[in-house]
């Protein structure tokens, strides 16, 4: 049996750290555009408390996201030593193209991919480069395509890039635009003959009928701060959380069980980086699906406290720093079943089960 196994991983993490204290002389405003009085060392200490996010990081001036993603896709080719022009598809999830400094102006002309692919130098035609727009579970959604083209016959290699530049396009009078950040992950996948590891299973929904406004483009909070025709991710906090726990625990259940695989089984799990108490509820949720009670937090390696909430690019993130043995007291070894994991705009989640 053909699988899909990891041969590379790789990353970007931009260079421009920020803190929360460097909003300390931000105005903040509610969506009716009333000025928020209320202390900023207190707005950002509430901030931290829930979110648990400290500082994050954000493209330079010069970089784009297809930059970031040439970066973190060139080191997953390092990694592997791999000739680009082997690749079958090189698929790029974002949800704003490319986003110049100082704009909010999305540039999707030429894909991202198609971008990348150039910034290769990858000359093969066969080399089939396109875009996906997913909201935040884009990358994954990235991988369960390419694990059905080697599935198939119809690829043997394939690179999967996250990149984004959220700092372009957040409103700076939005508390939450405290959340996002930039950077890029990658990793390259490829067909194993052995079909011992590798992907085993995943599960995808979309929940758009009832949930499809919770992450939005819509005005600046500040009435003064820009152009009418401007446009800012917005999101409804209270009810993403509500919709993550709901949703997110029952699609990893569902893809455990394509799998054959119980809970105890799995080794770590690796959640898009949105919220850290948001991650730690649906942990405690997936656990109780199972009649279990919470288990060790090390299970579930984190970054959000540094890197914040880079969307597609979290997932990749994480699991390349985790494999380059950059994150403390976290490790995957051989014959280890992982468990990937993301909701977000759409409303979509899904989740792979993966064996090392």
């Amino acid at each position: 049996m053909i699988r899909s196994v990891i041969a590379a991983t790789g990353s970007c993490i931009p260079d421009t750290l920020v803190r929360n204290q460097d909003f300390l002389a931000t105005q903040f405003f509610t969506p009716a555009g009333i000025a928020i009085t209320t202390d900023k060392a207190v707005i950002l200490d509430r901030f931290e408390a829930i979110s648990g996010i400290q500082k994050r990081r954000y493209a330079r001036p010069d970089q784009k996201a297809s930059d970031l993603g040439l970066l973190a896709a060139g080191q997953a080719l390092t990694s592997a030593g791999f000739d680009p022009e082997t690749l079958d598809y090189l698929i790029v999830a974002h949800n704003f193209g490319d986003v110049a400094h100082q704009t909010n102006r999305v540039d999707l002309v030429p894909s991202l991919a198609s971008r990348i692919k150039a910034g290769l130098a990858i000359k093969n035609s066969h080399c089939v480069a396109y875009d996906l727009a997913f909201g935040c579970p884009g990358w994954l959604e990235g991988v369960i395509q390419a694990n059905y083209y080697i599935r198939s016959g119809d690829a043997q290699r394939c690179l999967i890039i996250g990149t984004e530049t959220l700092s372009r396009v957040i409103d700076p009078s939005d508390r939450d635009s405290l959340l996002f950040s930039d950077g890029s992950g990658a990793i390259i996948l490829e067909a194993s003959p052995k079909g011992v590891t590798g992907i085993l299973s995943h599960h995808t929904q979309t929940h758009a009928y009832e949930h499809a406004d919770l992450l939005k483009m819509g005005n600046a909070y500040d009435p003064d701060q820009s152009e009418p025709a401007d446009r800012f991710m917005k999101m409804n906090g209270r009810k993403l959380y509500e919709f993550a726990l709901l949703h997110v625990p029952l699609v990893i259940k569902t893809a455990l069980d394509k799998a054959g695989i119980s809970i105890s089984a799995v080794k770590k799990i690796l959640i898009h980086q949105a919220n850290h108490k948001m991650n730690v509820a649906i942990l405690e949720r997936l656990f109780k699906l199972y009649g279990q009670e919470s288990p060790d937090l090390a299970l579930m390696p984190m970054t959000i406290s540094w890197l914040g909430n880079s969307s597609v690019a979290t997932i990749p993130t994480l699991l390349d720093l985790v494999q380059r043995g950059q994150l403390a007291n976290q490790r995957i070894e051989a014959g280890d079943t992982v468990v990937l994991a993301s909701v977000g705009a759409g409303m979509n989640s899904n989740a792979v089960v993966y064996q090392f």
